[in-house]
């Protein structure tokens, strides 16, 4: 049996203590930051809860701690902030305070290493199932935090990376072939996103996007929040949309590669908008991650699919909704 004095410990030892802005971390009731002249906080909380977010038996404990934190810093990303700090709420059961304890630590602490991120503290307890609540916290200079709202008729449409990978992974587990290596790469997305941190810190710097979000929910989610934080609408090209590769035995499985790109969410890419006349000096690549245009932004409140055909199809938001079940790659709460 541990004592919840022994398991912070163990966080702390993980997570070695950074003095730079942090002047109390862990060890205290809370934790005294300092901001840096010029700057704003942008924080940003998340939860990630066992047959919710993950499955344990799915999901290697490594991956879980990696993923949680990662996902919760794509926010961060999203407003063009840099990273700084982080705190970790966290319930588990006495099963997972051994071995999956240790593996889920160094999973978490390989996204704050590789991010810059400090643990500047949280809480501990005991419970049925592994849950946990992460706030993070970033810096970037006053006036040049990047909102949902913001785009304007006109605008292009831009997306980093690739589409519908990390929902490909999902359905993989769901269809329990994770286990068998021939389809291990596939995975990667899913259990391992790549908060955009450099892209959004670019795109703050040089204010380039007028708007931007993360693709947690999916393309088709994502988008219409940004369409509704306006007021405006949006016309995407089919055959412009960066999706994922799907091998053929899943593609006659009745994956579609569409489909996943538009409604498959945890991607944690960037979908940002930015003036048509930034067209020609908007690079391909940022930061080594690719960036396509796929669409543009329109006066009509419709959000619309456009094919090489020149038909139009509504594109309706039928990405992640926790209060929807089975809607994009919601795991239903009675597996286990």
């Amino acid at each position: 049996m541990y004592r919840e004095e022994q398991l912070i410990n163990r966080v702390r030892r993980r997570f070695p203590f950074t003095g730079d802005g942090l002047r109390v971390g862990i060890g205290d009731d809370a934790a005294v930051l300092r901001p840096n002249p010029g700057k704003e906080w942008v924080v940003t909380t998340d939860a990630f809860l066992e047959n919710v977010h993950f499955l344990r038996k799915a999901h290697p404990a490594k991956v879980v701690g990696y993923k949680a934190l990662a996902r919760a810093t794509s926010d961060i990303a999203a407003m063009g902030a840099h990273a700084r700090y982080f705190f970790l709420t966290l319930g588990i059961p006495e099963a997972c305070t051994g071995v999956w304890l240790d593996d889920f630590l160094r999973g978490m602490s390989r996204v704050a290493s590789r991010f810059g991120l400090t643990l500047a503290g949280g809480d501990t307890t005991k419970y049925p199932k592994v849950v946990m609540s992460l706030t993070v916290m970033g810096e970037i200079s006053r006036g040049k935090t990047i909102l949902r709202s913001g785009a304007v008729p006109g605008d292009l449409i831009c997306v980093s990376g690739k589409l519908g990978e990390a929902e490909l992974g999902w359905k993989i587990i769901q269809r329990k072939l994770h286990r068998q290596k021939r389809w291990a790469r596939l995975l990667k997305k899913h259990f391992y996103p790549q908060p955009r941190l450099a892209l959004g810190e670019w795109l703050a710097e040089h204010r380039y996007a007028t708007s931007m979000i993360d693709t947690s929910d999916g393309l088709s989610s994502d988008l219409n929040h940004i369409c509704k934080a306006t007021g405006v609408g949006a016309k995407v090209w089919s055959d412009k949309i960066p999706a994922v590769r799907v091998p053929a035995e899943l593609r006659r499985g009745g994956l579609d590669p569409l489909n996943l790109a538009l409604n498959g969410g945890e991607d944690y890419e960037l979908l940002f908008t930015v003036p048509k006349k930034f067209s020609k000096h908007m690079p391909g690549k940022v930061a080594g991650i690719p960036v396509t245009i796929i669409g543009e932004i329109t006066r009509e409140k419709t959000i619309i699919l456009l094919g090489p055909d020149g038909v139009k199809t509504p594109i309706e938001p039928k990405g992640w909704d926790p209060f929807q079940l089975g809607h994009g790659n919601v795991v239903p709460l009675h597996r286990n």
